[in-house]
């Protein structure tokens, strides 16, 4: 099979990048992920210290020079809308960039809110109509990764394709979770199937199969004709992998997109963090001397909203009260106060009091942490009071009467499971 990409080529595409609408599927719950979508959509779930996860595909789409951007969203967005409203409003709109915000507004009838990727997209098919863009890029809102969609478009044009779709290489084992694809030697698409048993393999593989990454580019009229057929098709399931993927991919020129990296040739970084054990794992990579993601990257920044914070502060150094943070990362506002950090991730405005240890943790913005914890593989969800003398992580009966455990033994704690009723997390 040809190779492509991640990385622009070297002609100029910013024809294709300022007639392209770039659409976010943010409407998602994200169940997978348990207490920490119980009030904010997975795409507003915080991730490496500083960020959400919308804001890798809004990073992705700014870097490419596509900057008009559509978020879609559904479910409990409230702290999703103002993340985006506080930390994407720069765009400039006299330059008819925006990202614009497009809830669920039951437009078709009273009990119709979207009821699938496809239809998500159909309910603002007139919106889309009125902007005239050349190609529409669709895009999920709940992944973590670096990708230039302009070299993306640019492959999409140059094979004069209808529907191209990006996707990864990932392993026979791993592909029955997907939507995966069947190609031919020149990425030619000619069958896809969601979540199958026996996946098919990669042309000249034998134990690899391409899966979808949820990153469709649609030539726009292409699109708009097919989202009316969709519509009229009577039990549909109103979604892309189900039904117009297989429905066009006999007729029209239909392409996957491998996300692989130029130098290397290898499969470029890009994580779905939708379970517990997932989310916990792409946080601690970050960790790393030289993890897979990079986030120090000048060259493609991670743009978001931050709260004013002051510098973190470590203090106490006698024997037994240290304050220290080893192999960690450590946001503004935090104070490490005569405890010890190790191998863990701190958002801002975390206070970890003396004579207590963290292990392999990933404490979220707002947890304050009593003296005398000793807390090991847990997530803290955000504003968790942390009573004195905690602990956490060492005995896994004892955590599953009070939180829930991943079956990777990922301790989640959340401010309702110690008794602290706050009915939201922002």
């Amino acid at each position: 099979m040809s190779e492509t990409s991640n990385q622009r080529p070297d002609h100029n595409i910013s024809h294709l990048t300022r007639n392209t609408i770039a659409l976010i599927l943010a409407g998602g719950r994200g169940s997978r992920l348990m207490n920490m979508t119980d009030w904010r959509a997975k795409p507003a779930v915080p991730f490496g210290g500083k960020f959400r996860i919308i804001d890798f595909p809004l990073s992705n789409c700014v870097n490419s020079g596509i900057r008009k951007i559509g978020v879609l969203t559904q479910y409990k967005s409230d702290s999703l809308n103002r993340h985006i409203q506080q930390g994407w409003g720069f765009l400039r709109g006299e330059f008819g960039e925006y990202v614009d915000l497009l809830p669920a507004q039951q437009r078709h009838d009273e009990n119709s809110w979207y009821q699938g990727t496809a239809d998500a997209i159909f309910q603002n098919i007139d919106i889309l109509r009125s902007r005239n863009p050349e190609h529409i890029l669709v895009l999920a809102g709940d992944h973590i990764y670096k990708m230039d969609y302009g070299a993306m478009l640019a492959d999409h044009v140059e094979k004069n394709a209808d529907l191209t779709i990006g996707c990864i290489e990932v392993s026979l084992e791993d592909a029955t979770a997907f939507g995966v694809m069947d190609v031919d030697d020149n990425r030619r698409v000619k069958a896809f199937v969601e979540k199958p048993e026996n996946p098919p393999l990669m042309p000249g593989r034998t134990n690899t199969a391409l899966a979808s990454m949820g990153i469709y580019i649609f030539n726009a009229r292409f699109l708009f004709e097919q989202l009316l057929k969709d519509a009229d098709t009577q039990n549909s399931s109103r979604d892309f992998g189900k039904d117009i993927i297989p429905s066009v991919i006999d007729k029209y020129v239909v392409n996957a997109y491998p996300f692989l990296d130029l130098q290397s040739g290898e499969q470029s970084y890009w994580r779905d963090v939708g379970t517990i054990d997932a989310y916990w794992s792409a946080n601690m990579e970050l960790i790393g001397v030289k993890p897979d993601l990079n986030l120090y990257d000048k060259t493609w920044p991670i743009w978001t909203y931050q709260e004013q914070t002051p510098p973190a502060k470590f203090v106490f150094d006698s024997d037994k009260r240290r304050g220290q943070a080893v192999d960690s990362m450590v946001s503004g506002g935090c104070v490490i106060s005569g405890a010890k950090v190790r191998h863990s991730l701190l958002f801002y405005n975390v206070r970890v009091n003396s004579y207590t240890t963290l292990q392999d943790t990933i404490v979220l913005p707002e947890v304050n942490i009593g003296r005398h914890c000793h807390i090991t593989k847990a997530i803290l969800e955000k504003g968790c009071e942390i009573p004195e003398g905690t602990i956490i992580g060492e005995n896994r009966a004892d955590d599953e009467k009070r939180f829930h455990v991943s079956r990777g033994g990922v301790v989640l704690v959340t401010p309702d499971m110690l008794g602290q009723k706050r009915h939201f997390v922002r």
